[in-house]
């Protein structure tokens, strides 16, 4: 058995923040972000947090899947901003869904964490444990910026997305996912130092730090090569895939994958211009967006590629 997507769902926070508003509390310009992005504006919580934004985009998606949460067996959520060390954001979407019956844990692979979280479960139904699974990418990252930092911050949003998953004939077909920790210094935000009878910490917090120009060439040259391996895995070429759902971190990066494969943009759906990037909720926001909007169809091939902190990448090929 393979796990098949059955229903989407996703929360993104009431506050929408353009451009425009972001030049008014530092050095930077609608132009300036879009002209190096594609980004337009993206949404901040407020008085959301990522356990509420969860549990919104799993109500989403369990309607839409037609399940109850007492059904649901396994819950996964992929994040690298829970809002309690412990208990986990998934604990919490156990909780806030009734979701009585289930196992729940969080999967932290920044921007891949959705198509880690995915094939994750998959093994799980594949091996018979599981019979569905509630699979969620959540991020609030605005807590984690330094928005002094104007060639970082303005990347970044908030939001969550969710799919329900079940034990199916068809589903996924083939997956791929890898890390590279030597290079995990370009991409990092640090959590607490060493604090306890034996050392003394009193520094200041510290926020999410990004190389742009290596975490570009990493991805730009990573996500073709991994899209091919997984359509090689599969017997299939390019031109089979009907969506192609990538990370959504940077227009240029999107323009050049789609380039270096020689498919067309059409193929390749955006939600970074409203949302910005939203690291492990990029994905599964997307897939519900194009959902909703009846982009996709029974039988599509589809393609989930997501790349980012670690360094990790992985690209996933299902069958809608």
């Amino acid at each position: 058995m393979n796990a098949r997507i059955i229903g989407t769902g996703s929360y993104l926070p009431k506050r929408v923040v353009t451009n425009d508003d972001l030049a008014k509390i530092m050095d930077t310009s609608d132009e300036w972000i879009q002209s190096r992005t594609g980004i337009k504006e993206r949404h901040l919580v407020v008085e959301e947090n990522t356990a509420s934004m969860c549990i919104e985009a799993a109500k989403e998606a369990l309607k839409d899947a037609d399940m109850a949460a007492e059904e649901i067996e396994l819950i996964i959520v992929a994040t690298l901003s829970a809002d309690h060390v412990t208990p986990s954001a998934a604990c919490e979407v156990q909780a806030g869904i009734g979701a009585v019956n289930a196992v729940a844990f969080d999967l932290n692979a920044a921007c891949s964490g959705f198509v880690f979280s995915l094939n994750t479960a998959q093994a799980f139904i594949q091996s018979g444990i599981y019979k569905n699974a509630l699979v969620l990418g959540a991020e609030t990252l605005s807590r984690i910026m330094d928005w002094n930092d104007r060639g970082t911050c303005v990347l970044f949003g908030d939001g969550a997305g969710a799919a329900v998953i079940k034990a199916d004939d068809e589903g996924i077909m083939a997956f791929e996912q890898y890390s590279d920790g030597a290079k995990g210094h370009v991409l990092a935000g640090i959590n607490r130092k060493n604090n306890n009878p034996y050392v003394k910490n009193d520094t200041d917090p510290t926020y999410v730090q990004m190389d742009g120009k290596e975490v570009y060439s990493f991805a730009v040259s990573t996500v073709p090569k991994s899209i091919q391996n997984v359509l090689d895995k599969a017997n299939m070429t390019v031109e089979d895939v009907d969506v192609f759902l990538l990370h959504q971190a940077n227009i240029r990066i999107i323009q050049s994958v789609a380039k270096r494969l020689k498919i067309s943009l059409d193929k390749c759906p955006i939600s970074l211009d409203h949302c910005g990037n939203l690291s492990a909720a990029s994905i599964p926001v997307l897939l519900d967006e194009v959902n909703k909007k009846g982009m996709l169809k029974r039988g599509d091939k589809v393609i989930l590629s997501g790349f980012g902190g670690g360094l990790t990448w992985g690209t996933t090929l299902l069958t809608w």
